[in-house]
C-alpha cells in the first residue's frame, strides 16, 4: 500500500483498481420509456383503468399496451398528458435510472489513451473536479477542457450538462479494465514515477508485506483494501468544500498480489527437485 503527496497536484482520489466486474445488459430504449411511465403512473396512483378512462380506451386495451412494452411515441405523449408531464421529464428520468458503467470497452479506453490530455481530463471528471479547477491548475484551455468532455460525453463516461457542468455515468466501483489500455499506460508511464518519490513526506506511507495466507482469508483483505480505496475516495468529496491552502494532492495505490520477486525465482527449489534429493540421502 503507497500513499503519497502529488507535489505537481494531480487529481486525488483516481483510482485505478482493477478487479473483473460484471455487465447488466440496458434495456431498450423503448422499453425503459414504458417502465418509466409504469414508475410515473405507481407514484400518481394511477391505475390502468383511471387511464383508459383519461384517453378513451378500454383497460384492456391498455393492458395490452404496457405489456407489449412497444409504444409509438404519439401514444407515450397521450400518456404524458394524463400525468402532466413533458418527453423531457421522462427522459431524464429514464437516463437518470439507466444502469452505471462499471467499466469501458476496450475501444472506448484505446480512444481515452489516445490524447493525453482527454485521459488527464477524464481522470480528473472521475475526481468530479470543475471545468474552472482543471483549467486553473493545468494548462488546459476552456475550449480543450470541453471538447474533452464532449468526448467522454460520447464515450458513455459521463453527461454532460449546461454551464459546463456535468453528471458521471459510472458505478461508485468503476475500474479501469484490468490489462486494459489504461491500465497499461498506467504501468509505463505512471508507476516508476510514482515510486520514485521517498514516501517520507507528512501524510505519506510505503509499506509492503509478505506472508502467506489462505486464499479465503487472502479475499478478505481484498474487501478490506477496496473499502480503503472508497473511504479515501469519499474523504476526497467531502473536502472538496475545504479551502485550497487547507488540503493537498494525495494519491493511495492499493495492491495485492500472489508474487514472487523476479530476483528471486532462480533460488525457489522446485518441488520435483527437493523430493528427489531428499530421496536420495534416505537411502544413502
Amino acid at each position: 500500500m503507497a500513499l503519497r503527496h502529488a507535489s505537481n497536484r494531480r487529481p486525488a482520489a483516481c483510482r485505478l483498481q482493477v478487479e473483473a466486474v460484471s455487465h447488466t445488459p440496458a434495456m431498450s430504449t423503448t422499453q425503459a420509456l414504458v417502465s418509466a411511465l409504469k414508475d410515473e403512473l405507481k407514484a400518481a396512483h394511477l391505475t390502468y383503468a383511471d387511464l383508459a378512462v383519461e384517453l378513451g380506451m378500454s383497460e384492456s386495451s391498455v393492458k395490452r399496451v404496457f405489456a407489449k412494452a412497444d409504444m409509438p411515441l404519439s401514444r407515450i405523449d397521450e400518456i404524458l398528458r394524463v400525468l402532466k408531464m413533458d418527453f423531457a421529464d421522462l427522459a431524464r428520468k429514464v437516463a437518470d435510472a439507466q444502469p452505471l458503467r462499471d467499466e469501458l470497452t476496450l475501444e472506448q479506453e484505446r480512444a481515452v489513451v489516445t490524447d493525453r490530455k482527454l485521459l488527464l481530463v477524464a481522470i480528473c471528471a472521475l475526481s468530479q473536479w470543475t471545468v474552472e479547477q482543471i483549467t486553473g491548475t493545468y494548462a488546459v484551455t476552456e475550449a480543450e477542457c470541453v471538447k474533452h468532455l464532449v468526448q467522454l460525453d460520447r464515450l458513455g463516461v459521463l453527461e454532460l450538462k449546461p454551464l459546463n457542468r456535468y453528471r458521471l455515468k459510472v458505478a461508485k466501483g468503476f475500474r479501469w479494465r484490468a490489462n486494459g489500455p489504461v491500465m497499461q499506460y498506467f504501468r509505463e508511464h505512471v508507476v516508476g514515477d510514482y515510486y520514485a518519490g521517498g514516501f517520507d513526506q507528512e501524510g505519506e506511507l510505503l509499506m509492503l508485506v509478505h506472508g502467506q495466507v489462505s486464499l479465503s482469508q487472502a479475499t478478505v483483505f481484498v474487501e478490506r483494501l477496496q473499502r480503503i480505496g472508497a473511504d479515501f475516495a469519499r474523504q476526497h468529496l467531502t473536502d472538496q468544500k475545504l479551502p485550497a491552502d487547507q488540503k493537498r494532492a494525495y494519491t493511495l495505490l492499493v495492491g495485492m498480489r500472489s508474487w514472487l520477486f523476479a530476483a528471486f525465482r532462480d533460488l525457489k527449489r522446485r518441488p520435483d527437485i527437493g523430493a528427489t534429493r531428499a530421496g536420495a540421502s534416505v537411502r544413502r
